[in-house]
């Protein structure tokens, strides 16, 4: 059995019945319920639909994201999630750069590093280099003023520890800003690379070893053994190449508003809707969110 969830941007509001029952009716599904009118719908099949990425496509175009997967298990038990333009709508290390005056150049390796094109540790340690001498004060300042919250976070942690749920940020960003969003969001632990300083500067260099692809693949295991789970209870979220192997070891990676690379190497994608079209495709409506 498996489960056809519909979602829209909850801004926008423009999941109607007929794109939900035309489907439906077209694969042969069951009964459509509303998660949330306007944002989210579901129903059940007796197989996966061998159009499926026609389908997705065709709706992708109506601003609708479509996601199909095996009704059991799909309600999990730890979310790990990625940071940078994924729990947060910017890149820290690229605000940190623009502070020291090489902002594009900074934040074009960036995308260069998220697409995959180029080395993840490599990467880092280039651009940190370019914030020598940037004094530390500097890191409070871009969270006060810089940093923003995507839409849905809080609620789809604090539901899914309301529902005996474990939440970790893991990032290939920094320790002095995951541990101000974990807390801010309500996340049980955070992981990420720390920035070295010296007399309250930055030294332009990072401690090692970095936390990159794989080290966000180690996290998964030894957080989910610690809990006593598996990979398949983990609901993974991300939109870099760096965030792909965690994608594919949870039971669920969903690439959110991923760069076109890491979208393409996920089955669940979502483009239009925030956060909290990850407690729809577990089967929450929204009567049962935590706030």
């Amino acid at each position: 059995m498996f489960i056809a969830t519909l979602l829209a941007n909850p801004a926008r509001m423009n999941l109607d019945r007929v794109a939900v029952e035309s489907l439906r009716d077209a694969w042969g599904g069951g009964t459509a319920h509303w998660l949330n009118p306007g944002i989210a719908a579901e129903f059940s099949l007796a197989e996966k639909p061998a159009n499926l990425w026609d389908a997705w496509a065709g709706l992708q175009s109506l601003g609708i994201d479509l996601v199909v997967q095996p009704a059991e298990g799909r309600r999990k038990q730890m979310l790990l999630a990625d940071m940078d333009s994924t729990m947060i709508g910017q890149e820290c290390i690229d605000e940190l750069g623009d502070k020291a005056g090489f902002g594009p150049r900074i934040a074009a390796i960036t995308a260069r590093a998220m697409n995959g094109e180029l080395n993840f540790d490599e990467a880092l340690i280039e651009r940190v280099g370019l914030m020598k001498g940037l004094p530390v004060s500097v890191i409070d300042e871009v969270l006060r003023e810089r940093i923003t919250y995507t839409p849905g976070g809080r609620e789809l942690i604090a539901t899914m520890k309301a529902n005996g749920g474990y939440a970790a940020l893991v990032s290939g960003g920094f320790t002095a800003f995951t541990a101000s969003v974990a807390t801010a969001l309500g996340f049980d632990e955070n992981r990420a690379n720390t920035l070295l300083t010296e007399n309250g500067r930055l030294t332009g260099d990072v401690a090692r070893p970095i936390l990159g692809r794989e080290a966000k693949v180690a996290a998964l295991h030894d957080i989910t053994a610690h809990l006593g789970i598996t990979p398949a209870d983990v609901i993974a979220v991300g939109d870099g190449a760096n965030d792909l192997g965690m994608l594919h070891l949870a039971g669920a990676g969903v690439a959110l508003h991923a760069k076109p690379s890491v979208a393409a190497e996920c089955d669940i994608r979502i483009n239009h809707g925030d956060l909290t079209a990850l407690l729809y495709i577990q089967g929450y409506s929204v009567g049962e969110f935590a706030r």
